[in-house]
């Protein structure tokens, strides 16, 4: 399943716009100071640029949105748009919602957690610790592999087609089905010699982590990371299709005539807010808040949930090219860097689930913030989203 990468000048998440933004139902709720970074680099928080960036919510593109920036160069927040469009009801801060591929940052820390007490070593193989998992023609991957995307490891062929997905959508994978379904193909590469995203890589930490701690890796994340930190509104779902506690609902825009679809202005919707994201798991399955994001984007940053020398691997991209494009490799184990014009140095981790698109970034002094939650009609969308890209330009470049 293929997932856009973290940028800020270009398509921070691969959406599209489908319509100007239409008037809004909801009025925004917003709360702002600024002031300028420390270090001069970053531009002092710009309230109207990110009003702008969510304005005119609910509209065909996306139904609501959430943002917090912070930073000690300035903070804002904002909500607006409609928790129900069916109902109109105003959003509130502090909704639940699928971050997808942001949960990578999860599991790579707890790896890393791993090695720092010495029971995985990165230079340690998956042959070694899954033994059988991959087939006996493959080279030997190593665990650093894993989590920067340099293994080439393949990825499952799953369809891609929104009526098998809507179809299907309950049904259950385990681990094994999925990295089973992924190595019947052959490696794309020489393991470490490029980087291709996948989530592959992070469904065979995901059992690492099971198979050295002897525990579930939702138990692993829960206890090693969500509970430590008081993130008391997030939690791994696991096989439950539904959405705990208040929560937005999540729409995926169709073509007319598709099955349980009901016209919202000029655009068709389904309603993909249940839905079983075991085909995510360690990839992407967590359910969180903007605050709880936050609070752990800040404590993974200041060093709080991963020790110092593993840490620097989250800041640090393999030096080899991207994988079908030879492009200069952007991931770095759990996350991805882009640097702003000006020199300006961004690490966050974007996620799309259908109907939600979900990004965290932060400079690494943490002098600026942003996790957003968008109701995105059409989040796994190939194109760029102008509202997610202009709420990253607001918030890094002002």
């Amino acid at each position: 399943m293929k997932h856009a990468k973290f940028t800020v000048a270009a398509a921070v998440l691969a959406l599209a716009a489908l319509a100007p933004a239409a008037p809004a139902l909801a009025a925004p709720a917003y709360h702002a100071h600024g002031a300028l970074a420390r270090n001069g680099q970053l531009p002092p928080v710009n309230p109207a640029a990110l009003e702008k960036a969510v304005a005119g919510l609910p509209a065909t593109d996306a139904t609501v949105a959430e943002v917090r920036v912070g930073g000690s160069a300035g903070s804002w927040r904002g909500v607006a748009g409609v928790t129900d469009v069916r109902t109109g009801r105003p959003a509130r801060a502090g909704a639940r919602f699928r971050v997808g591929s942001v949960t990578k940052i999860f599991t790579t820390a707890v790896v890393l957690q791993l090695v720092a007490e010495g029971r995985l070593s990165l230079d340690g193989t998956v042959q070694e610790y899954l033994p059988g998992l991959l087939p006996a023609s493959y080279p030997t991957i190593r665990v650093g592999q894993l989590l920067n995307h340099t293994s080439g490891l393949p990825s499952p062929h799953l369809t891609d087609d929104f009526a098998d997905v809507y179809a299907t959508r309950f049904r259950t994978y385990t681990p094994r089905e999925y990295v089973a379904r992924a190595v019947e193909n052959p490696v794309e590469f020489e393991p470490g010699t490029r980087q291709h995203y996948l989530n592959t890589n992070t469904f065979v930490a995901g059992l690492l982590i099971e198979k050295v701690t002897g525990r579930s890796f939702e138990r692993e994340v829960t206890g090693r990371i969500l509970r430590p930190l008081g993130m008391r509104d997030s939690y791994l779902p696991g096989e439950t299709v539904r959405i705990r506690g208040r929560h937005n609902r999540a729409y995926q825009v169709v073509p007319e005539g598709f099955p349980d679809a009901f016209r919202y202005r000029d655009v068709h919707l389904v309603d993909m807010t249940d839905m079983s994201v075991t085909s995510t798991w360690a990839s992407g399955d967590l359910v969180s808040t903007t605050a709880d994001l936050e609070r752990f984007v800040v404590a993974l940053f200041s060093g709080k949930v991963v020790p110092a020398p593993q840490l620097e691997l989250m800041f640090t991209v393999p030096d080899v090219p991207t994988f079908g494009t030879g492009e200069p490799a952007t991931y770095t184990s759990g996350m991805s860097r882009a640097v702003l014009p000006g020199g300006l140095a961004v690490y966050g981790k974007t996620g799309a689930r259908y109907g939600s698109a979900a990004g965290v970034g932060a400079t690494r002094d943490l002098g600026r913030t942003l996790v957003y939650a968008i109701g995105s009609t059409d989040a796994k969308a190939q194109g760029q989203n102008e509202r997610v890209m202009a709420l990253s330009l607001a918030a890094f470049a002002g």
